[in-house]
């Protein structure tokens, strides 16, 4: 330690003017005497100093050179911290009364060599107390008195060292309390001697180290923007993934726990703990939440949405402790960094919501779903809406400063009303959210367009429908949309299924003769003809058709039946008899009853029938059915 002018700690009998080493720190004035000095108590407290401080002089040649006080003898320890304040009182008595005495001489000796003991010491112990010093542990130590165990003059020896950090600590906990409050007496003390700059290097270098060690083995690393146009998004991904994890560990342990111990040792200095933190953490932190806004700015892509609303969300969820630790002016340049990733990601995440938009309306694929079933469009786009479902917290402040463009009055009644102010956001969000569905059903409606067949087309669009529907009604998108959202679209869904059948199986519902009817042998042959060929071309053609989702497989089934079995069940009960004496009647009477509902039991399962064995395989059907009378 860099010696001292003889008479450099004091100047002049103004506690303004007492001097200290070379510091931006302004000397804490004498604190009050504790009792009054007299020539005799001042001898006194120069002469106990003497004996224990040149005991501990760091620069004989003794064991104490090499052994640590606070190691060695806690109870020599304290004496010590309490002679060199008994001595500091007893030269502001020198300064006043007698400031030519050579006791005063001495004295100021005896306090370079002290100092420079308690430097060797504060050093000591933050360097082979790191593992007690852990972020964790001085976070722990938050809630328990900070008081210094060295505070009072008078201590007993079989007192508990430790109460005032509370009885249900553990015992790392109370290790961890003992080294924290060894470093707080020696720093209060050097700093009301004058000698806080040097106690302010040693801690700023140790702890700072600490600190960058720590965020390196959270993965943390210098960032500069030139590595990310570099950086692959696989590995960009990964590395989004290490951040939020880091981060929280980062905020809410490593700086909170080096804030703690800052307040904690420099607690009889606010600028100098202020200045202690703004070393030890105000760079690496910047550093840590520069990243969030390096990703934001890199090209922007609907995809990465999702690693972008991980990043603002580990952000906003860490915001009260960033807010909580770095409070001092000096490092409000961290919660301004972490604000502008805040907005930059703001905006690059809307950017990626419009590019997810617009995605969807120029999705120019020409090659149609076989047999109107669902289209690749609808499931990735579905599946993208229900994950963003997920993370609305995230969306809803943005849509909130990002509202839809359009006249959403064409989307209200499909949405539930907000019942409340604060349901406002949310109720913006369903906007959103049944908007995009909007424009799939509207690019899903000119995608239908292109089958030549119409029903085809129908039941494309019901397939469809059918699938977003259902995903709504699987995912947080329910709450969002609400339940008229479902029921409205269940209707829809409703009316293209109706529409499908009335496209596929009319003509073979017609083929039949209204009832009630009479008809001759002759007629009936024909009616039985006209019904045999437009079921087997409307079966020939349907079974092609595709309906992935079993409820739905089995609802147009039934309608199917239920429409077209009973009455050929009736023309079949009344006119096959009159056709008892026909040659060759199984080629004129292809199909039972319930081989019709069997046939019908076969749709939509997306497997073609050709013709020839269709014919082939109804005739052999009819031969094993056998000749049913009336």
């Amino acid at each position: 330690m860099e010696k001292k002018s003889k008479f450099s700690f004091f100047s002049s009998s103004s506690p303004k003017s007492l001097p200290s080493s070379p510091s931006p720190f302004t000397s804490y004035p004498p604190s009050p005497l504790h009792q009054v000095f007299t020539q005799s108590t001042m001898e006194e407290a120069i002469e106990r100093a003497e004996a224990i401080i040149k005991k501990w002089d760091p620069n004989t040649p003794s064991f104490t050179k090499i052994v640590s006080l606070f190691n060695h003898s806690r109870k020599e320890a304290k004496e010590f911290i309490k002679c060199v304040r008994d001595l500091r009182k007893a030269m502001h008595f020198l300064v006043s009364q007698d400031s030519q005495s050579p006791k005063l001489a001495l004295a100021q000796t005896l306090m370079q060599i002290a100092m420079t003991r308690l430097e060797k010491e504060f050093f000591q112990i933050l360097s082979s107390n790191r593992d007690k010093l852990d972020p964790e542990s001085a976070s722990g130590q938050s809630s328990t008195s900070t008081n210094s165990e060295f505070e009072d003059d008078d201590y007993d020896e079989d007192d508990n060292e430790f109460k005032k950090a509370g009885e249900s600590i553990t015992k790392v906990e109370k290790a961890s309390a003992v080294v924290m409050s060894d470093l707080k007496a020696i720093a209060e003390c050097m700093i009301s001697c004058g000698y806080g700059k040097e106690c302010v290097k040693i801690y700023k270098r140790i702890r700072k180290s600490i600190v960058d060690e720590g965020l390196s083995l959270l993965g943390i690393e210098s960032y500069k923007g030139s590595r990310f146009h570099r950086t692959d998004w696989v590995n960009l991904e990964h590395m989004i993934k290490n951040w939020t994890k880091a981060a929280k560990i980062g905020v809410t342990t490593l700086f909170r726990g080096e804030k703690l111990l800052c307040d904690n040792v420099f607690s009889a200095s606010n600028s100098m703990r202020e200045s202690c933190f703004y070393e030890i953490a105000n760079e690496a932190a910047t550093n840590l939440f520069k990243f969030p806004e390096f990703v934001a700015k890199e090209k922007k892509s609907h995809e990465r949405i999702f690693s972008l609303m991980d990043l603002q969300a580990a952000i906003s969820d860490l915001w009260q402790d960033i807010e909580m630790i770095f409070h001092y002016d000096s490092v409000s340049g961290v919660k301004s960094q972490a604000l502008t990733s805040l907005q930059k990601l703001k905006v690059s995440i809307h950017s990626a919501l419009t590019d997810f938009e617009l995605t969807i309306h120029k999705d120019s694929t020409k090659a149609l779903t076989p047999g109107g079933g669902i289209h690749k469009l609808t499931r990735s786009t579905m599946s993208f809406i229900s994950s963003l479902s997920e993370h609305i917290s995230v969306l809803s402040e943005i849509l909130a400063d990002h509202p839809i463009p359009i006249n959403t009055r064409l989307l209200e009644p499909y949405v539930r009303t907000p019942m409340l102010e604060e349901e406002d956001h949310d109720h913006a969000l369903s906007v959103h959210f049944a908007w995009l569905i909007l424009v799939l059903l509207c690019k899903l409606d000119t995608k239908a367009e292109h089958y030549k067949d119409v029903s085809l087309s129908y039941l494309f669009i019901a397939n469809n429908l059918h699938f977003i529907i259902e995903t709504v009604r699987s995912s947080h998108l329910r709450d969002l949309l609400g339940e008229d959202w479902i029921t409205k679209h269940d209707d829809k869904l409703s009316a293209y299924a109706a529409n499908y059948e009335i496209s596929a199986w009319s003509y073979v519902y017609m083929s039949l003769p209204e009832v009630p009817t009479e008809l001759s042998p002759e007629e009936a042959k024909i009616y039985f003809r006209r019904f045999h060929s437009a079921f087997e071309e409307a079966y020939m053609k349907q079974s092609s058709r595709v309906v992935p989702d079993a409820k739905l497989r089995d609802e147009l089934k039934v309608s199917i039946a239920k429409k077209l079995v009973p009455e050929y069940r009736e023309f079949y009960r009344k006119y096959l008899p009159m056709l008892g004496q026909e040659r060759n009647i199984e080629m004129l009477v292809r199909f039972k009853p319930d081989n019709l509902e069997n046939y019908i039991s076969d749709l939509f399962h997306g497997t073609p029938i050709l013709a020839s064995s269709s014919i082939s395989s109804s005739s052999s059907s009819w031969m094993s059915f056998g000749r049913v009378s009336s």
